[in-house]
C-alpha cells in the first residue's frame, strides 16, 4: 500500500458529513480489510500529533473492503469555526497492533450553519 492520501473537509457544523476510503495496493487491485481483521479510526484534533487534549474519535465502519466514516452531529457540534482541526483515518490490524496503516489525512475547515441542532421538518 501506498499511503496516506491528502483530502481537506469543508464541514457545516451540526451536519453529517460522509465519505469512503477504498484502500488499494501499490498495483491498484482491492486490499482488503474487513471488521474482522482491522479495527478504523477516524480521529479529530486541533494538533498534529493528536496529543491534544480535545482530539475526538468520529464514526467509522468497515464494509465490503471500504472504510466508511462519518462527522456527526454528535461529535461536530463541539468543533469550533475558525479553529484549525487536523484529521488521519488509520486501520489497525487486531492481532498485530504494531501493523497500523494511516489511509488518509488532511484539515478540517468548519463554518457555522444555520439549521438548528434539533431539525423538525414539516409533515
Amino acid at each position: 500500500m501506498s499511503f496516506p492520501g491528502n483530502y481537506n473537509i469543508r464541514y457545516y457544523k451540526g451536519d453529517t458529513y460522509q465519505f469512503v476510503i477504498r484502500p488499494k495496493t501499490t498495483a491498484g487491485s482491492v486490499y482488503p480489510v474487513d471488521s474482522n481483521t482491522y479495527d478504523a479510526y477516524f480521529r479529530i484534533s486541533t494538533s498534529r500529533d493528536g496529543l491534544a487534549d480535545d482530539t475526538k474519535d468520529a464514526n467509522t465502519t468497515i464494509s465490503n473492503n471500504s472504510i466508511i466514516c462519518e462527522l456527526r452531529p454528535n461529535v461536530g457540534n463541539d468543533l469550533t469555526p475558525g479553529i484549525a482541526y487536523y484529521y488521519d483515518v488509520s486501520i489497525q490490524n487486531k492481532e498485530d497492533a504494531q501493523i497500523v496503516y494511516t489511509l488518509l489525512t488532511g484539515t478540517i475547515s468548519v463554518s457555522g450553519d444555520i439549521t438548528p441542532k434539533t431539525v423538525v421538518f414539516p409533515t
